[in-house]
């Protein structure tokens, strides 16, 4: 993963600065009002959000028709990030779509992108889900889909959000697989997770994955409750040693019908 944190830095800073551990119940219009900008709702066509800058005022809009409150509050978290980021110069008028914002591009397409948008990201995961805090909410806890839904609601980020942080700051031994159109596009892994991958990039997944199971089924949920962990084995995903004898994995998904996009994640208890 990308080493660069000053979009984390920065972000640990202002806590520091405003004197808050997180900003969890603060709407995201007045957080950015009390740092000088204004933030606004209103359709955006082919946009998430804008960040438009003037000599002395700067308004950030965020995308209305946008479904679930965890992605605009992620969006106007990111487009903060470049106000306090970035130069006005190269951010007049910056605009956001569903690209800039994912999390699971892989470095090489980040840096295609630039780094701001990767500083921005990492600016807004440390903003809403602070890295003391939720590293306290996890404490002796074992990774599931229930974990990652409780977090979810605790920090009013989406799922895939509260699966990259976790990624991420490498609180847990995950390998998480980004599927759009039936195909694996990237994949990520914990740092020090040592897995040998199958070549699965640009082809479809595994015909014995739970994700291959969410593209026969269209994309719908399949499971619910604990049955969201389903059993697999580790050869599903995974290379063997010589010798070695296949042991039980669990893979997880979340499926994006209307994107038909899959994040997959794969971990062993």
């Amino acid at each position: 993963m990308i080493r660069n944190r000053r979009g984390s830095n920065r972000a640990k800073a202002l806590l520091e600065e405003i004197g808050f551990d997180e900003i969890t119940d603060i709407p995201m219009d007045i957080f950015a009002a009390g740092l000088g900008a204004t933030l606004i709702e209103e359709k955006l066509p082919n946009s998430d959000g804008k960040i438009i800058r003037g000599n002395s005022k700067t308004l950030i809009k965020v995308n209305s028709d946008i479904e679930f409150e965890e992605r605009k509050r992620f969006t106007a978290a990111h487009e903060i990030g470049h106000y306090l980021l970035h130069d006005k110069l190269d951010l007049e008028v910056h605009n956001e779509t569903s690209n800039t914002l994912n999390w699971f591009n892989t470095a090489e397409s980040q840096a295609k992108k630039g780094i701001q948008e990767w500083e921005a990201n990492d600016f807004a995961s440390e903003l809403l889900m602070p890295e003391a805090v939720i590293r306290k909410a996890v404490f002796r806890k074992k990774f599931s889909p229930d974990l990652v839904k409780e977090l979810s609601v605790r920090f009013k980020t989406s799922l895939t959000s509260i699966i990259y942080r976790l990624l991420s700051l490498n609180i847990y031994p995950l390998f998480v697989v980004f599927i759009n159109n039936g195909q694996v596009r990237y994949w990520s892994k914990s740092d020090g997770y040592w897995i040998k991958i199958k070549e699965i990039t640009k082809l479809p997944p595994p015909k014995d994955s739970v994700a291959q199971e969410y593209i026969d089924g269209k994309y719908e949920f399949l499971y619910s409750g604990k049955e969201k962990a389903q059993s697999i084995y580790k050869s599903t995903w995974f290379e063997l040693k010589d010798d070695e004898d296949d042991s039980d994995f669990f893979e997880y998904c979340i499926p994006y019908k209307q994107l038909k996009t899959i994040i997959s994640v794969v971990w062993e208890e």
